[in-house]
């Protein structure tokens, strides 16, 4: 076995150290969320026909 080094113990001991603060603190989502295209789906299917034939 080799010599005891103390700076490598350390070196690990805080390697496998775990932050756990981050896990108490839950974030909650509140308002509201909408989208709106501003067209239709037949609007947009015209276009990509459009596009397409390009």
């Amino acid at each position: 076995m080799g010599a005891y080094d103390e700076d490598e113990h350390e070196r690990r001991e805080q390697k496998a150290q775990v932050d756990t603060e981050f896990a108490e603190e839950r974030s909650e989502y509140r308002g509201e969320l909408s989208y709106d295209s501003g067209e239709s789906a037949e609007a947009l299917l015209d276009q990509f026909q459009k596009m397409k034939g390009e």
